[in-house]
Protein backbone atom coordinates (compact mmCIF):
# COMPACT_ATOMS: atom_id res chain seq x y z
CA UNK A 1 0.00 0.00 0.00
CA UNK A 2 2.78 2.40 0.91
CA UNK A 3 4.63 1.59 -2.32
CA UNK A 4 1.52 2.27 -4.39
CA UNK A 5 0.90 5.54 -2.59
CA UNK A 6 4.53 6.57 -3.08
CA UNK A 7 4.33 5.76 -6.79
CA UNK A 8 1.13 7.75 -7.20
CA UNK A 9 2.61 10.75 -5.40
CA UNK A 10 5.75 10.54 -7.53
CA UNK A 11 3.76 10.45 -10.78
CA UNK A 12 1.58 13.34 -9.61
CA UNK A 13 4.61 15.44 -8.66
CA UNK A 14 6.39 14.63 -11.93
CA UNK A 15 3.32 15.49 -14.01
CA UNK A 16 2.75 18.71 -12.09
CA UNK A 17 6.38 19.68 -12.70
CA UNK A 18 5.97 19.19 -16.45
CA UNK A 19 2.76 21.24 -16.50
CA UNK A 20 4.38 24.01 -14.45
CA UNK A 21 7.37 24.13 -16.79
CA UNK A 22 5.03 24.42 -19.76
CA UNK A 23 3.06 27.18 -18.05
CA UNK A 24 6.19 29.26 -17.43
CA UNK A 25 7.46 28.96 -20.99
CA UNK A 26 7.84 32.43 -22.59
CA UNK A 27 4.85 33.61 -24.57
CA UNK A 28 4.91 33.86 -28.33
CA UNK A 29 5.70 37.35 -29.63
CA UNK A 30 2.55 37.31 -31.79
CA UNK A 31 0.33 36.63 -28.77
CA UNK A 32 1.94 39.44 -26.78
CA UNK A 33 1.48 41.89 -29.63
CA UNK A 34 -2.16 40.93 -30.25
CA UNK A 35 -2.90 41.69 -26.62
CA UNK A 36 -1.01 45.00 -26.83
CA UNK A 37 -2.87 46.09 -29.99
CA UNK A 38 -6.23 45.29 -28.41
CA UNK A 39 -5.40 47.29 -25.29
CA UNK A 40 -4.13 50.18 -27.41
CA UNK A 41 -7.36 50.20 -29.39
CA UNK A 42 -9.51 50.05 -26.24
CA UNK A 43 -7.58 52.87 -24.55
CA UNK A 44 -6.97 55.00 -27.66
CA UNK A 45 -3.19 54.83 -27.28
CA UNK A 46 -0.20 53.74 -29.29
CA UNK A 47 2.16 50.91 -28.38
CA UNK A 48 5.69 51.49 -27.16
CA UNK A 49 7.44 48.19 -27.86
CA UNK A 50 10.83 47.67 -26.22
CA UNK A 51 13.17 44.83 -27.19
CA UNK A 52 15.43 43.88 -24.30
CA UNK A 53 17.48 41.07 -22.73
CA UNK A 54 18.41 40.01 -19.21
CA UNK A 55 22.10 40.87 -19.72
CA UNK A 56 21.43 44.37 -21.12
CA UNK A 57 22.31 47.00 -18.49
CA UNK A 58 21.06 49.88 -20.67
CA UNK A 59 17.71 48.11 -21.04
CA UNK A 60 17.43 47.93 -17.26
CA UNK A 61 18.35 51.59 -16.99
CA UNK A 62 15.62 52.54 -19.46
CA UNK A 63 13.05 50.47 -17.57
CA UNK A 64 14.15 52.08 -14.32
CA UNK A 65 13.66 55.56 -15.78
CA UNK A 66 10.24 54.74 -17.21
CA UNK A 67 9.14 53.19 -13.91
CA UNK A 68 10.46 56.02 -11.75
CA UNK A 69 8.04 58.00 -9.59
CA UNK A 70 8.48 60.98 -11.90
CA UNK A 71 7.79 59.21 -15.21
CA UNK A 72 5.79 56.02 -14.63
CA UNK A 73 2.33 57.61 -14.84
CA UNK A 74 3.30 59.77 -17.82
CA UNK A 75 4.35 56.78 -19.92
CA UNK A 76 1.40 54.66 -18.81
CA UNK A 77 -1.03 57.48 -19.64
CA UNK A 78 0.34 57.78 -23.16
CA UNK A 79 1.38 54.27 -24.24
CA UNK A 80 0.69 50.60 -23.93
CA UNK A 81 4.21 49.61 -22.89
CA UNK A 82 5.20 46.17 -24.13
CA UNK A 83 8.43 44.18 -23.91
CA UNK A 84 9.81 41.37 -26.04
CA UNK A 85 12.81 39.43 -24.78
CA UNK A 86 15.40 38.75 -27.50
CA UNK A 87 19.09 37.98 -28.03
CA UNK A 88 19.50 35.97 -24.83
CA UNK A 89 22.52 33.75 -24.27
CA UNK A 90 23.07 30.08 -23.50
CA UNK A 91 20.41 28.46 -21.30
CA UNK A 92 18.44 31.71 -20.98
CA UNK A 93 17.41 31.52 -24.64
CA UNK A 94 14.79 28.87 -23.87
CA UNK A 95 13.95 30.30 -20.45
CA UNK A 96 13.38 33.94 -21.37
CA UNK A 97 13.26 34.64 -25.11
CA UNK A 98 9.85 35.23 -26.63
CA UNK A 99 9.62 32.98 -29.70
CA UNK A 100 9.26 35.10 -32.82
CA UNK A 101 10.70 38.16 -31.08
CA UNK A 102 13.92 38.35 -33.09
CA UNK A 103 12.03 37.97 -36.36
CA UNK A 104 9.67 40.79 -35.40
CA UNK A 105 12.60 42.96 -34.30
CA UNK A 106 14.19 42.49 -37.72
CA UNK A 107 10.88 43.33 -39.42
CA UNK A 108 10.82 46.65 -37.55
CA UNK A 109 14.38 47.47 -38.63
CA UNK A 110 16.25 46.45 -35.50
CA UNK A 111 18.16 43.40 -36.68
CA UNK A 112 21.55 45.13 -36.30
CA UNK A 113 20.58 47.88 -33.87
CA UNK A 114 21.64 46.48 -30.51
CA UNK A 115 19.61 46.82 -27.31
CA UNK A 116 17.50 48.44 -26.13
CA UNK A 117 15.76 48.84 -29.46
CA UNK A 118 12.23 50.21 -29.47
CA UNK A 119 9.44 51.00 -31.87
CA UNK A 120 6.19 52.94 -31.71
CA UNK A 121 3.18 51.27 -33.32
CA UNK A 122 -0.50 52.12 -33.68
CA UNK A 123 -3.31 49.79 -32.61
CA UNK A 124 -3.33 48.17 -36.07
CA UNK A 125 0.34 47.23 -35.79
CA UNK A 126 1.59 49.87 -38.21
CA UNK A 127 4.98 51.27 -37.21
CA UNK A 128 5.02 55.01 -36.55
CA UNK A 129 8.77 55.21 -35.91
CA UNK A 130 11.64 53.33 -34.32
CA UNK A 131 14.77 54.24 -32.38
CA UNK A 132 17.08 54.12 -35.41
CA UNK A 133 16.98 57.89 -35.83
CA UNK A 134 20.46 59.00 -34.86
CA UNK A 135 23.22 59.86 -37.34
CA UNK A 136 23.44 57.25 -40.13
CA UNK A 137 20.22 55.69 -38.82
CA UNK A 138 21.93 54.36 -35.71
CA UNK A 139 19.97 53.35 -32.62
CA UNK A 140 19.37 55.78 -29.73
CA UNK A 141 19.36 52.97 -27.19
CA UNK A 142 19.22 54.57 -23.76
CA UNK A 143 18.87 58.35 -24.29
CA UNK A 144 21.84 59.60 -22.28
CA UNK A 145 23.55 62.37 -24.24
CA UNK A 146 21.93 65.74 -25.00
CA UNK A 147 21.52 64.80 -28.65
CA UNK A 148 19.96 61.43 -27.77
CA UNK A 149 17.56 63.02 -25.27
CA UNK A 150 16.50 65.64 -27.81
CA UNK A 151 15.93 62.99 -30.48
CA UNK A 152 14.07 60.73 -28.05
CA UNK A 153 11.83 63.67 -27.19
CA UNK A 154 10.96 64.14 -30.86
CA UNK A 155 9.95 60.47 -31.07
CA UNK A 156 7.63 60.90 -28.10
CA UNK A 157 6.01 64.01 -29.56
CA UNK A 158 5.36 62.27 -32.87
CA UNK A 159 3.97 59.07 -31.36
CA UNK A 160 2.07 59.96 -28.17
CA UNK A 161 -1.51 61.03 -28.81
CA UNK A 162 -2.04 63.09 -25.67
CA UNK A 163 1.41 64.04 -24.39
CA UNK A 164 1.19 67.49 -22.77
CA UNK A 165 3.97 70.06 -22.76
CA UNK A 166 4.27 69.62 -19.01
CA UNK A 167 4.70 65.86 -19.35
CA UNK A 168 7.21 66.27 -22.16
CA UNK A 169 9.28 68.67 -20.06
CA UNK A 170 9.18 66.29 -17.09
CA UNK A 171 10.59 63.45 -19.22
CA UNK A 172 13.37 65.57 -20.71
CA UNK A 173 14.30 67.09 -17.33
CA UNK A 174 14.47 63.65 -15.71
CA UNK A 175 16.70 62.22 -18.44
CA UNK A 176 19.04 65.20 -18.28
CA UNK A 177 19.23 65.10 -14.48
CA UNK A 178 19.97 61.36 -14.52
CA UNK A 179 22.23 61.27 -17.57
CA UNK A 180 25.25 58.96 -17.35
CA UNK A 181 28.36 60.79 -16.26
CA UNK A 182 30.89 61.08 -19.09
CA UNK A 183 34.16 59.29 -18.62
CA UNK A 184 37.18 61.44 -17.90
CA UNK A 185 39.08 62.12 -21.10
CA UNK A 186 42.85 61.86 -21.23
CA UNK A 187 43.17 63.19 -24.78
CA UNK A 188 44.11 66.72 -23.63
CA UNK A 189 46.61 65.68 -21.01
CA UNK A 190 50.27 66.40 -21.86
CA UNK A 191 52.36 63.37 -22.58
CA UNK A 192 55.54 63.37 -20.50
CA UNK A 193 58.34 61.12 -21.65
CA UNK A 194 60.59 59.61 -18.98
CA UNK A 195 63.80 60.89 -20.60
CA UNK A 196 62.58 64.47 -20.82
CA UNK A 197 61.33 64.31 -17.23
CA UNK A 198 64.74 63.24 -15.98
CA UNK A 199 66.57 65.83 -18.03
CA UNK A 200 64.31 68.64 -16.89
CA UNK A 201 65.03 67.87 -13.23
CA UNK A 202 68.78 67.44 -13.58
CA UNK A 203 70.99 70.35 -12.59
CA UNK A 204 74.36 70.83 -14.23
CA UNK A 205 76.91 71.94 -11.62
CA UNK A 206 79.65 74.19 -12.91
CA UNK A 207 82.67 75.32 -10.88
CA UNK A 208 82.45 78.85 -9.50
CA UNK A 209 85.32 80.59 -11.31
CA UNK A 210 85.13 83.71 -9.09
CA UNK A 211 85.72 81.67 -5.96
CA UNK A 212 88.45 79.65 -7.59
CA UNK A 213 90.42 82.80 -8.53
CA UNK A 214 90.52 84.00 -4.90
CA UNK A 215 91.83 80.76 -3.45
CA UNK A 216 95.51 80.83 -2.39
CA UNK A 217 97.91 78.75 -4.42
CA UNK A 218 100.12 76.52 -2.31
CA UNK A 219 103.44 75.67 -3.83
CA UNK A 220 105.59 72.76 -2.83
CA UNK A 221 109.17 73.48 -1.81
Amino acid sequence: MNRKLTSILFLFTFSFGIISAQDTKPLQADDIMKSAYKQANDESKNVLLIFHASWCSWCKRLDKAMNSDELKKIFEDNYVITHLDVLERNEKIDLLENPGGKKFMAKLGGEKSGLPFYAFLDSDGKMISNSNVMDKESNIGYPGSEEEIETFGKLLKSSAKNLSDEQFTAIVDYLKANAPKPRASTSNMPVVKPDSLLKSNMQVLKPDSSKASNMPVIKKN
